[in-house]
């Protein structure tokens, strides 16, 4: 008679080393596997940025809003004989740095600064849709343009090249404002309002109109939006940005940069409003 009770024995055996052996996750390595990646929720986000017509012509369609409103701006006799300024943001404002979102998916790492510097240094930052074609019509209106960033002044070199690179207007030290101590932009604000009139400003995050939008939840900053509703296309242009922003950070995550890569995937879905 054949002895059937050996093979069965060494093909149980096989299976158990090959469940447990180096090409599979232990228990632990299986709870890895199921944390999402860092910044894979953003893909969609990158995604649409670099591909979708509607960001073109959403860019388009802010500066064309504030190229139309530029030209009012000229016939009000109110503003004759004074210097006039704009003060624009730069980071998704006129410059396009979705690759660098892109490679922190790739490489599946948070924000740091490190990072960003590498980045800004490389000076490969596309302009947003219309930016520059904007800028330079305002200059040639008489338009003194400024850049409020918060980018850091370690950056300054790196970032003006950029910027001439692209053919921005301007694009020299004193009107490039750099963050110092603090993200808010409200004392560089009223250094250029010391002597010009402020008449419009650019960007993708509300605090970069007013310091009134660093405001700690969603529910405020909604409220703000709100109660501001007739600046809009007016004096405030928004530029699209779904990537970052205060609205993730300081309203989703309320303010905390110490959640969990698990915790913040709770938050997100948590936020979601479903019938």
């Amino acid at each position: 008679m054949k002895n059937t009770v050996l093979p069965y024995f060494f093909f149980i055996s096989s299976l158990f080393f090959i469940s447990c052996g180096p090409g599979k996750s232990t228990a632990d390595e299986t709870w890895k596997e199921e944390l999402p990646w860092v910044r894979e929720y953003s893909v969609q986000a990158i995604m649409w940025q670099q591909n979708a017509a509607e960001y073109r012509a959403l860019s388009y369609q802010a500066f064309n809003t504030a190229k139309l409103r530029l030209e009012m701006l000229l016939q009000d006799e109110n503003l004759k004989g004074k210097r006039l300024a704009i003060i624009t943001d730069i980071d998704e404002t006129v410059f396009d740095n979705s690759p660098y979102n892109a490679k922190l998916v790739e490489t599946n790492k948070e924000f740091s600064q490190e990072e960003w510097s590498h980045w800004s240094s490389l000076e490969e930052a596309k302009e947003v849709p219309g930016a520059a074609e904007f800028l330079n019509f305002a200059a040639d209106k008489g338009f003194e343009i400024f850049y409020i960033t918060n980018r850091m002044e370690s950056e300054e070199e790196g970032t003006l090249r950029n910027m001439k690179e692209l053919n921005f207007p301007f694009s020299d030290s004193r009107h490039l404002l750099l963050q110092k101590d603090i993200g808010s932009k409200k004392e560089r604000f009223e250094e250029v309002r010391k002597n010009h009139e402020v008449v419009m400003y650019l960007g993708d995050n509300l605090s970069d109109f007013t310091h009134k939008f660093r405001a700690p939840s969603s529910d405020e900053r909604n409220n703000l939006a709100d109660e501001l509703k007739d600046r809009f296309g007016v004096d405030f242009i928004v530029l699209p940005n779904p990537m970052y922003g205060d609205w993730e950070t300081k309203g989703i995550y309320e303010g905390k940069y110490d959640w969990s890569d698990r915790e913040k995937d709770s938050i997100r879905k948590a936020s979601l409003k479903a019938y």
